[in-house]
Formats: structure tokens, C-alpha cells, sequence
């Protein structure tokens, strides 16, 4: 039985777990401000939070619950818009959609201000109100009078204690004033692990795309309790990450920012805020998609990747070695993705990444790109550069990385290179761009990684000429 708190009320429901949680908290729950718009986490219409006990404190994130397997509810916190309502009075987020006209015909409405909500009860806000709402869409147009209000959300927001956060966001009118005993409440829940048997499902952020209704009525095999799938960890030089972490939980790890400065940049580019924190990097990479924007990002991290058969026992393969060709993968009967490592930077490794797609947020690339580069005096010791949507998996450059090797940084070095690049590229003409566009942003985005990391050596006009 599925145990969880929705709003302020204690859920135990025999439910299929595959159902999306979408569709219990408007069919079976009546709640109907959660609304149902694509079907496919892209317009942030069926935004709800997400809240977990960890050390008696309820951390809250965003999602989309139209592609959320309602199993994944198990012992949490579950808030929908009308669980931020107050009894006589707009709340603070509703207030200032209002004040500022930021509501047209309304339908969005909900999923903002969710959205925005949420951002309040973050414990430690790195973003702004605006990137927390990267995942809602308003087909009125009407963002200007959305981002004034997020802007004067945010003022409010600075005026706050932090050490009495949900005391402080209670008296300001931002949440009400159940929220105090939800921790208590979550402690009391007994929520009971399911069986292991159907479709293996993390977050359901690809499968729940494309095979929802299905899934309702499958058993599923839901991977989110396993422990041995989760975390980040350094060990000897080694950084080891759970397959089951989320691209949230690697913009938010202070040690993984401080091996790559600009993490946090790099990582806005992969769709959006409620996605992103939904999305594992293990179902990214089982997607098996040409662009899949963690599969390119750790192919540069020439990686290892640890997977688990059925009987517990492990084996490892370079992660440049797991796509094989168009949606397949190398992953047999009753094998599940566990970890995946890579050797932790030094002084003389340089990391770059880059996406061209149609919008900034919430989008799928045309081309993405990323590479590790050591060097030495100059001279390059290792290489590893990936691009996606040039071929039909993720592409490890082999031969660009090799012709690399031992050689000097310079403009010269970088334009030969791009000419094996292209010789191992083979791009198609599809909805994202035609080949010959791909060519181009491939040989662009290749630039890019050396006009960012080695200014001094490499000149944009001689690259062009």
C-alpha cells in the first residue's frame, strides 16, 4: 500500500504505483487545479512539490506529475495548489501574480505559482525565482508581468530569518500553517517498499513520455528506494555517483562545483527546473538518446560505468563502450545500471561544455558538445571530446581525440583536428536541423571549447580563415 501526505491529509492507497501522480490527485483525489496540459512534463501545467524527511526537516522540489509514477509519492510530502491556499486570503506568491497582472487566462496560473512557491521553501536559494519557473509555459504570453512578480517574490524573500524558515514563510503568508507539523507527520507514515518484479522505473521522466497509459496498467519496478543507486563520493581520486542522482543533486554538490566552476552554467542548459529535478542521470543514459545531454557530458569524463546483474554481482565497461548503435545499449536480461565513475580533475585538466537548441530552457539540442583536455607545457597528454546529434548514439570522438594527443594548443592544432572531427561524424537532416547545419555546429561548438579554455593560444580569426 502506498502511504504519503497530500496537502494536509494522510493518503493509503492500494492504487497501481505506474499510475502517474498526475492523475490520482485529480481522478481519484478530485483536486483539480493541478492541471493537465502536454501530457509530457514540458509546460509545468501539473507542477506540484515534492517533500522529504531528511534529519527531521522537509526539504520541498518541484516536479512534473503528469510523467511521476504515483508510487514515487511513497512517504513524502505531496502539495498541490490548493495545498498552498490560505483560509480568507491570497498567499504571498498568488498576491504578487496578481498585483502585477501576471495572470491571463489563468490556465498556467496554478503550475507557477507552485512553481514559485516552492523557490520560497528552498533552504538555500542558488538560483533566482525566474529559473524556477524554467519549466512553465504561458501560451498567453504574458512572462513580463510572471517575471515582475517573481522579482517582487524574491525582494520579500530577503527580508527573511533563515533559522525559522517555515515559521517565518508561514507568518508572511507564503504557506499555511499545516506545514509546521508535516514532519512529524511523515515520521508517523509506515510506507512499506514495493515488489521488485515489471518495467524498471527511476523518475519516469523518458518512459512516462512516451508509454504513460501503459504504464497504468503494468506492474512496475520502481528503482527510487535503492540506496546503492544514490550519491556522490570521492575516493582516492575517484569521483562515484549513483546512477539514481539527479541533475539537481550534481549542480547542487559544492565539491563537483569546485571541480568544475562552472557547473551550475553548464547544467541550466539541460531542460529545466522540475525536470531536473526529477531526471537521473541513469535513465538519461539508457534513454539512449543521440542527444542526451549527461550522456555527452560523461563521455567527456571518460568514464567507467558499473553495472549490476541480477544475482548482485558487478561488471565495469567504459561508458564510451554502453551506446551501440541507435537505442541500444549494452545492458542484458535482468541487468540494471548501478555507478558511474570518472578520475576526479587535476591542475592540468581543462572541461568545457556547450548546447545549441531552439530555446535556452526546456528544449532537446541540435548539437551538444563537451570535452576533457589535459596539457602539459602546451601539450596536450590526454583527450576526450564527445558530441550528440551527429550520429545515431552519443559520439566518443576517437579519432579527433587520438590525432589530438601530443600536440601543441594552437589555432593550427584545433582546425586539423576539426577536420578528422568531421571524418567521424555522420549527422542526418531531421526536425532539429539538416545535416549540413549539424556539420556547422559541430565545427562551432568544437571552437568553442578551445576559444573558452585556452584564449591565449587560440584565435577565433585564424580559426575562421
Amino acid at each position: 500500500m502506498i502511504q504519503f501526505i497530500l496537502n494536509n491529509q494522510v493518503i493509503k492507497t492500494s492504487a497501481n504505483a505506474g499510475i502517474t501522480l498526475l492523475d490520482f490527485i485529480r481522478d481519484h483525489q478530485q483536486l483539480k487545479g493541478t492541471k493537465i496540459g502536454c501530457r509530457e512534463g514540458d509546460c509545468g501545467a501539473c507542477t506540484v512539490l515534492v517533500g522529504e524527511l531528511t534529519e527531521n526537516k522537509v526539504t520541498y522540489q518541484s516536479i512534473t506529475s503528469c510523467i511521476s509514477p504515483l508510487g514515487n509519492a511513497n512517504g513524502k510530502h505531496i502539495v498541490t495548489v490548493e495545498g498552498i491556499n490560505l483560509p480568507k486570503e491570497l498567499n504571498a506568491v498568488q498576491k504578487a501574480m496578481t498585483d502585477n497582472y501576471a495572470t491571463q487566462c489563468g490556465f498556467c496560473t496554478p503550475g507557477f505559482v507552485v512553481s514559485m512557491t516552492g523557490y520560497a521553501l528552498e533552504n538555500n536559494k542558488t538560483t533566482s525565482c525566474n529559473d524556477a519557473i524554467s519549466g512553465n509555459i504561458c501560451r498567453c504570453t504574458g512572462y513580463k508581468s510572471i517575471e515582475k512578480a517573481g522579482y517582487e517574490i524574491e525582494h520579500k524573500l530577503q527580508q527573511q530569518n533563515g533559522n525559522q524558515q517555515i515559521d517565518w514563510l508561514i507568518k508572511e503568508g507564503f504557506i499555511p500553517d499545516y506545514f509546521k507539523t508535516i514532519p512529524e507527520k511523515l515520521q508517523q507514515l509506515q510506507p512499506k517498499n514495493f515488489e521488485k518484479t515489471g518495467v524498471k522505473v527511476a523518475n519516469g521522466t523518458d518512459i512516462y513520455v512516451q508509454h504513460a497509459d501503459k504504464m497504468a496498467e503494468e506492474d512496475v519496478h520502481l528503482l527510487t528506494d535503492k540506496n546503492a543507486l544514490k550519491g556522490i563520493s570521492f575516493t582516492e581520486g575517484i569521483c562515484t555517483l549513483g546512477v539514481n542522482t539527479t541533475v539537481t543533486e550534481i549542480a547542487e554538490s559544492k565539491q563537483l562545483q569546485t571541480l568544475f566552476p562552472k557547473l551550475k552554467q553548464f547544467l541550466k542548459l539541460v531542460s529545466s527546473e522540475q525536470i531536473r529535478n526529477m531526471g537521473t542521470i541513469g535513465g538519461n543514459f539508457v534513454n539512449a538518446s543521440p542527444i542526451g545531454d549527461m550522456s555527452i557530458f560523461f563521455l567527456a569524463l571518460n568514464s567507467t560505468l558499473t553495472i549490476q546483474k541480477e544475482d548482485g554481482s558487478t561488471r565495469q565497461i567504459p561508458f564510451q563502450e554502453f551506446h551501440q548503435e541507435y537505442k541500444k545499449y549494452d545492458l542484458q536480461e535482468g541487468e540494471i545500471l548501478q555507478l558511474i565513475q570518472f578520475k576526479v580533475p587535476q591542475a592540468e585538466d581543462f572541461f568545457n561544455f556547450e548546447k545549441v537548441s531552439k530555446r535556452t530552457h526546456l528544449d532537446i539540442a541540435s548539437v551538444n558538445a563537451a570535452g576533457r583536455i589535459s596539457v602539459v607545457n602546451d601539450t596536450i597528454i590526454e583527450a576526450h571530446f564527445s558530441l550528440g546529434g551527429v550520429a545515431a548514439i552519443p559520439k566518443y570522438l576517437h579519432k579527433t581525440n587520438a590525432f589530438l594527443i601530443g600536440k601543441t594548443i594552437s589555432s593550427e592544432t584545433v582546425k586539423e583536428a576539426e577536420t578528422v572531427l568531421q571524418s567521424e561524424i555522420s549527422p542526418i537532416s531531421d526536425v532539429r536541423g539538416n545535416a549540413e547545419y549539424k556539420r556547422l555546429l559541430a565545427r562551432q561548438l568544437f571552437f568553442a571549447h578551445f576559444l573558452e579554455l585556452f584564449p591565449n593560444q587560440v584565435e577565433l580569426k585564424k580559426l575562421i580563415t
